[in-house]
């Protein structure tokens, strides 16, 4: 019997999962930041080597902050793609609902980044 959990999903509203679309094609901008996924789970697994190895904490903690930076990199690519496909989609379309709601959803996204 696997004791393995199913994959977290984000089900931050009620209608999370009904609003969420696979996003637009773009097999360019899926392949940077699937390499820069795999390069910052190469860069976590060397952080935590860094720890086994009773590594300096404050050096530790340097690593963490780039390995943060690296995030905040992938994270602004997704949300590029985002506002150029989806949401663009959405505010020049002749749906006001979901207009306000991509509009809420972005206003979502930079109150989390301030947070």
């Amino acid at each position: 019997m696997s004791t393995k959990s199913p994959p977290a999903t984000n089900t931050s509203s009620p209608s999370a999962s009904a609003r969420r679309a696979a996003a637009p094609e773009s097999p360019e901008t899926d392949e940077r930041i699937l390499a820069r996924l795999k390069s910052v789970e190469g860069h976590v697994r060397g952080v935590a080597r860094m720890v086994e190895e009773g590594t300096y904490c404050v050096d530790v903690v340097h690593q963490i902050g780039a390995v943060q930076k690296a995030l905040g990199r992938i994270s602004t690519l997704l949300l590029d793609r985002h506002l150029h496909h989806c949401a663009t989609k959405a505010i020049r379309g002749d749906d006001p609902e979901e207009r306000e709601r991509v509009i809420v959803e972005l206003l979502d996204v930079f109150e989390a980044g301030r947070r």
